[in-house]
């Protein structure tokens, strides 16, 4: 038996890489049974079967999985972002911070496309909040070493809108990757999806950069009965002022007596934060413990 980590997940395939090769996996009927898949990002045991083959005995336990993107033991999600074309919503920014914040996984706000648009109003918001952000441009450079150094050491999985950059950037990271890159229709100010699959890169001998298809992806089977119960913890902003609150249980919308709200008013909480997470409660506010998924 060797121990690896899933690189690559395709087609029923898993590409494990053991260190001295990466070996073309299927995985044991048990793991169907039990309702459990492998995942990229998931440390294995596998047994070789010679040839560059083996099959996937055991996961090892996970610190978070992601459903789609179908990934696990992510150490920080980059979210890379644009105030070009297409811009970005600060909105879908928060809402995969919140799910990423649950998942106790780091958050950096990566703003491309600067070289085009410097994304001031992004930029504000992030540099004000508790959430880490930095401007680069995959076609000057800019920021591109900064950001290396935020990812070290890490495994990271980049998400982002379609078109904002993803694939120009681990490009530029890597010049000996050649993931393909989209054009961002102008009618519509979408990028085209070139990521067709979740996969692991390696950048240095101890970072990783999982490259995701777009913000779509973080569909609503994350927004779940855990997030509804922890929301004001998943923006940290919230966490010095939760228990100055007037009332135990306070939602922080429009309640007497809230210090959330007093201290967006003080200008301690930038307001779009605040914004995203009252729009975010109601996006969740109505699920009940019967429609918890089995």
């Amino acid at each position: 038996m060797s121990r690896g980590r899933i690189e690559k997940a395709l087609s029923g395939f898993y590409y494990v890489n053991t260190g001295s090769e990466v070996l073309q996996c299927r995985a044991r009927g048990k793991f169907r049974r039990e309702g459990l898949s492998p995942l990229v990002g998931d440390w294995v045991q596998v047994r070789e079967l010679g040839n560059g083959e083996g099959f996937v005995e055991e996961v090892e336990p996970r610190r978070n999985v992601f459903v789609r993107p179908s990934a696990a033991n992510i150490d920080q999600l980059v979210i890379i972002a644009s105030g070009a074309i297409p811009v970005t919503d600060p909105y879908l920014i928060d809402r995969i911070s919140a799910i990423a914040a649950l998942k106790k996984c780091q958050v950096l706000v990566c703003l491309n496309k600067c070289d085009i648009n410097r994304a001031d109003a992004l930029y504000d918001i992030y540099r004000d909040s508790a959430i880490e952000v930095l401007r680069v441009s995959a076609v000057t450079g800019e920021g591109i070493e900064e950001l290396r150094e935020k990812l070290r050491g890490k495994l990271n999985a980049f998400t982002g809108n379609s078109g904002v950059g993803k694939s120009s950037i681990l490009n530029t990271l890597d010049e000996t990757l050649t993931i393909p890159v989209g054009e961002v229709s102008k009618a519509l100010g979408r990028g085209r999806h070139t990521t067709r699959h979740v996969e692991m890169f390696p950048l240095d001998t101890d970072t990783y950069v999982i490259d995701t298809p777009g913000f779509s992806s973080f569909d609503t089977e994350e927004l779940n009965l855990e997030l509804k119960a922890h929301l004001p913890e998943t923006f940290p902003e919230f966490l010095p002022y939760i228990d100055g609150c007037r009332f135990v249980g306070c939602k922080h919308i429009k309640e007497k007596g809230c210090h959330v709200l007093l201290a967006v008013k003080e200008g301690n909480i930038p307001r779009s934060r605040h914004a995203s997470y009252v729009r975010l409660y109601e996006e969740v506010k109505d699920l009940n413990e019967w429609e918890k998924k089995c």
